[in-house]
């Protein structure tokens, strides 16, 4: 199983308000402003970024992540304006198990507003649907009861904990960690 066999950039997804798109130099500020924001990063399993430089960064290698297909991160985009308010990410791919890891992140100023679902309803549909899927992942700190609240609403289970996996900022965080089937994605779907 190939993903994406003959294509060079990551296919643009959309609804009617939103945009999964393949991330460019040009969203380096938003990105920025994004994992930047120490709120949005409170989570998280690294420090905040400081540096547009380190925005650059991540739209080259992921470049070089979509060549090798090991990992798939789009820009959530706003479709009227095509601003980036968010990221959403397919990681840890296996073609042979079918399975891969999600990711997401979202501007402050768009929490609460459904952006966030509205963004994974999209993927998991690519995921099952064009990518032919089977299981979906997630890994979360259970202190982001926003992100649990999120996952769970989605059909993800809660399948396990693991504690103290994340040490940032002489923090400690344990890992929560939640499963989706295509099967059970379809069936509440209808």
């Amino acid at each position: 199983m190939s993903f994406y066999a003959g294509l060079t950039d990551l296919p643009t997804l959309a609804t009617e308000r939103l945009r999964l798109r393949p991330l460019r130099e040009d969203d380096a500020p938003a990105l920025l402003a994004i994992f930047g924001n120490p709120d949005v990063m409170r989570h998280w399993s690294s420090l905040p970024w400081t540096s547009v430089d380190r925005a650059l960064t991540l739209v080259q290698g992921l470049r070089e992540d979509f060549a090798a297909r090991t990992l798939f991160q789009w820009g959530i985009a706003l479709a009227d304006t095509d601003t980036v308010i968010g990221t959403t990410t397919l990681l840890h791919l296996d073609a042979a198990n079918r399975r891969a890891e999600i990711g997401y992140a979202l501007d402050q100023a768009h929490w609460g507003r459904g952006d966030a679902r509205e963004a994974l309803q999209l993927l998991i549909d690519h995921a099952f649907g064009e990518l032919r899927l089977h299981r979906l992942e997630a890994d979360t700190d259970p202190r982001n009861t926003r992100s649990c609240v999120l996952l769970e609403r989605l059909g993800f289970a809660r399948e396990g904990l693991l504690r103290e996996r994340w040490h940032v900022a002489g923090e400690v965080s344990d890992s929560a960690l939640y499963g989706l089937l295509a099967a059970d994605w379809r069936r509440a779907r209808g």
